[in-house]
């Protein structure tokens, strides 16, 4: 018998992961990197958690459980979430699902002044950050990349 959560791994296209993180907004992009490897690996402290993970969190998964019930438009590769005492890591679908999680967690994050790492291009996000708006042309580019008759 399974003690717990069991993780979750659907079949959908390639992901991409995300590490939110509660460090000091003005760490330098080496140290939030140490940080979210840190977060992944099996040395991570222990203690109490930062209430601002925990109000993101609970924010994030009350419109995107990770937990069962499962929805079917779920943005998540992965379940459930890893969250830590100063992070939550996630593995989101690389699909039209997790456009609208991508906002959220953009605006819990910085509603929560957290730091978003993307280590799949080693960028740094800080909750200060100013976000311009995206290109349309790149939105339209992204869009018939995803489409399914190419």
């Amino acid at each position: 018998m399974i003690d717990g959560p069991v993780a979750v791994r659907h079949d959908r296209p390639m992901g991409f992961g995300l590490v939110v993180l509660a460090v000091d907004p003005s760490a330098t992009d080496a140290a939030v990197q140490a940080m979210a490897e840190q977060c992944q690996s099996l040395h991570h402290p222990e203690g109490e958690l930062d209430e601002r993970i925990v109000g993101f969190y609970e924010n994030l998964r009350a419109h995107y459980p990770d937990f069962p019930p499962y929805d079917h438009d779920s943005p998540w590769m992965d379940m459930p979430l890893n969250v830590g005492i100063d992070h939550v890591s996630m593995q989101l679908s690389f699909s039209e699902r997790s456009t609208p999680a991508l906002q959220l967690i953009d605006q819990l994050a910085r509603r929560y002044d957290l730091t978003i790492y993307d280590p799949q291009d080693d960028e740094v996000t800080r909750p200060t950050d100013v976000r311009a708006p995206v290109d349309p042309a790149i939105v339209a580019l992204i869009e018939e990349l995803r489409a399914p008759d190419r």
